[in-house]
C-alpha cells in the first residue's frame, strides 16, 4: 500500500488524500509535523532531504515529494487529467499558479494566523502583503469560475483539487469570499463530488 507522509491540517498534504478519496484508492497516512521538528529527523530526511511534507512513498520504497507532483503521479490515467493536450497544459498552468501565486499568499497567511508557533514572523507588513496578494490570486480564480464550473474544460481536474485545498480554508487566513460567488459555487461543487472527504479526514 502507498503511504503519504504529511500533516493532517496542511492543505498541501490534503491534496493527495483528497484525490485518493475521490478515486477510491486505499493508502496509509503517517503524521509528520513540520512545526515540531519531525521533518528534521534523520528517518524523514532519508525520504525527503529538503525536509518538507508531503512525501509519497511507494510500495517499492521510491519516494516523491511536492504536492502537485504527487497529484500528477496519482492522477495519471484518471478522469482528473484531461485527455486533450491543450487542456492538460492549462491544468498544469493552474497548478503552477497555485504554487507561485496562491499558496505563498492564501496558505501562508492562514498559517501565520492559525499556528501560534509562527506568531514571531506574523508581522503587520507580512500580513498585509499576503492579504493583498491572496485577494489578487482569488480574483484571478473568480474571473475563470464566474464563466465556467471548473478551472479546465467541462470536468474537475487536478487543478481544481490543487486550488481547493487552501481556498476552502481561506477564511482562516482572514479572506472574505463574499465577493467571490464563482469561487463559493465551485467549492460547493467539489464538496458534492462522490468520495469527497474533508481536510481533517484520515483513512
Amino acid at each position: 500500500m502507498i503511504t503519504i507522509h504529511g500533516m493532517q491540517d496542511s492543505g498541501n498534504c490534503y491534496k493527495p488524500r483528497l484525490l485518493l478519496a475521490l478515486l477510491g484508492k486505499p493508502f496509509r497516512h503517517v503524521e509528520v509535523n513540520s512545526l515540531d521538528g519531525s521533518t528534521q529527523r534523520p528517518e524523514f530526511l532519508a525520504l525527503n532531504p529538503i525536509a518538507k511534507v508531503p512525501v509519497l512513498e511507494l510500495q517499492d520504497g521510491r519516494t516523491l515529494p511536492e504536492s502537485n507532483a504527487i497529484l500528477a503521479y496519482l492522477g495519471e490515467g484518471s478522469a482528473f487529467v484531461p485527455a486533450d493536450r491543450f487542456e492538460r497544459a492549462q491544468m498544469l498552468s493552474w497548478m503552477f499558479f497555485e504554487q507561485y501565486s496562491h499558496e505563498p499568499t492564501v496558505a501562508v497567511r492562514r498559517s501565520l494566523l492559525v499556528h501560534p508557533e509562527m506568531a514571531d514572523v506574523a508581522t503587520p507588513e507580512r500580513l498585509a502583503a499576503t492579504l493583498d496578494g491572496g485577494n489578487k490570486a482569488l480574483a484571478v480564480m473568480e474571473g475563470a469560475l464566474a464563466k465556467a464550473d471548473w478551472l479546465v474544460g467541462g470536468a474537475p481536474s487536478l487543478a481544481d483539487i490543487a486550488l481547493y485545498a487552501y481556498t476552502h480554508r481561506a477564511a482562516e487566513g482572514g479572506f472574505d469570499l463574499v465577493d467571490f460567488p464563482g469561487i463559493r459555487a465551485w467549492l460547493a461543487r467539489i464538496e458534492a463530488l462522490p468520495g469527497y472527504r474533508p481536510l481533517d479526514w484520515l483513512p
